[in-house]
């Protein structure tokens, strides 16, 4: 059983999760020490949303949390799927590979075939060749057809590995105008406790944490499991009316395993609470919810859309960065805040310097 949707999702107005953000307060760089940002804790039982709002950092999280509480984490591990290089024309290019397809007919001359997203100057068509990596060694490739909401899909000769010459896959608004800078990034943008590959954006809230914060959360009696979501490429997309209307979500890969539906069972025996890692962890949750608030182990895809009106299923409470406005993971958090309260963080948040977005800083919302 899923989290329970909105009678009406139609009747979202995304100008109602809009917000002026300063340039300035988007995050460019990971701060030095990982566990060192600061962290805005969130009351959602205050009555009033000025009141439910506590200023610290995330080295001090066990402040916040109790014995018998539960971490779930999500293990995804980043792809460095973004490609640079050269068209036969001379001109730059840039992939985002999104995931690889069932390799082609062996006899195909380009049998190696990925989805990706490809930024070029001129119109999109099949048979533009290209070159990835450096001039020494680089990589052929060519669009063998496209596919819809601007994708492609890319062949490259037998044997080849193009996450080889790829680096991380920043969002956009992280700017690294040469590639050399991006090498601070293959390790930054990675949780520490990352280990299944394929995703394509950064599961954020994780990357927080150190391995001295894990061991005094584990000394304090909170514990930690994990659950898998392959981050896709509906991160960089806008909402648009197709999700709004249909109440779905682009589909994304997904693992929760019987270990952890234990834990969480245990997590309930003991009245702990379960405390999703990020809205990555918190889809999988609730897309694996079943009655007395425990889940369900399985794998597959899951296109869920938490937003305004859904209800919650297991999440007790959730550790976030700040999100995008008009953004699907700034209903996720509106949904499970409220409103008018996470816009009263956001505020606050901007007027005390905190750092936005992927590489910024957290929210634990109690």
């Amino acid at each position: 059983m899923q989290a329970s949707a909105p009678s009406s999702p139609a009747s979202i107005d995304l100008d109602d999760y809009d917000f002026a953000l300063p340039q300035e307060c988007i995050a460019q760089q990971p701060i030095a020490v990982r566990d060192a940002s600061k962290l805005l804790v969130v009351d959602r039982e205050a009555q009033e949303p000025a009141a439910s709002l506590r200023h610290s950092t995330f080295n001090r999280l066990s402040d916040w949390l109790e014995p018998n509480d539960l971490l779930v984490v999500n293990a995804t591990r980043v792809e460095p799927a973004r490609l640079r290089g050269l068209r036969d024309t001379g001109g730059a290019v840039e992939a985002l590979l999104l995931s690889p397809l069932p390799d082609a007919d062996a006899a195909s001359p380009l049998p190696v075939r990925y989805r990706a997203m490809l930024k070029i100057s001129g119109k999109l068509r099949t048979g533009i060749a290209m070159c990835f990596g450096p001039e020494a060694g680089a990589l052929p490739a060519e669009v063998i057809s496209l596919g819809e909401r601007g994708e492609v899909i890319l062949g490259f000769e037998a044997g080849a590995d193009p996450y080889a010459v790829g680096e991380p896959p920043l969002p956009p608004y992280i700017r690294r105008p040469d590639s050399s800078e991006a090498e601070e990034d293959r390790e930054r943008y990675q949780t520490i406790y990352a280990r299944v590959p394929g995703a394509i954006a950064a599961p954020t809230a994780g990357l927080h944490f150190s391995e001295n914060l894990f061991a005094e959360l584990e000394a304090r009696g909170i514990r930690r499991t994990e659950v898998v979501l392959h981050v896709g490429a509906g991160t960089f997309r806008p909402l648009d009316e197709a999700s709004l209307s249909t109440g779905k979500l682009h589909s994304e890969r997904f693992e929760l395993s019987p270990e952890t539906a234990a834990a969480i069972a245990q997590t309930r025996e003991r009245e702990g609470r379960v405390v999703a890692v990020g809205t990555t962890s918190a889809r999988v949750l609730e897309a694996s919810a079943k009655d007395a608030r425990l889940v369900t182990a399985g794998a597959g895809e899951t296109d869920i859309f938490i937003r305004p009106g859904s209800k919650f299923g297991v999440v007790d409470a959730l550790i976030t960065n700040f999100h995008q406005p008009r953004s699907s993971l700034l209903l996720l958090v509106a949904a499970f805040a409220g409103r008018e309260q996470i816009l009263s963080a956001y505020n606050e948040a901007i007027a005390n310097d905190y750092r936005f977005y992927s590489y910024g800083d957290a929210m634990l919302i109690l």
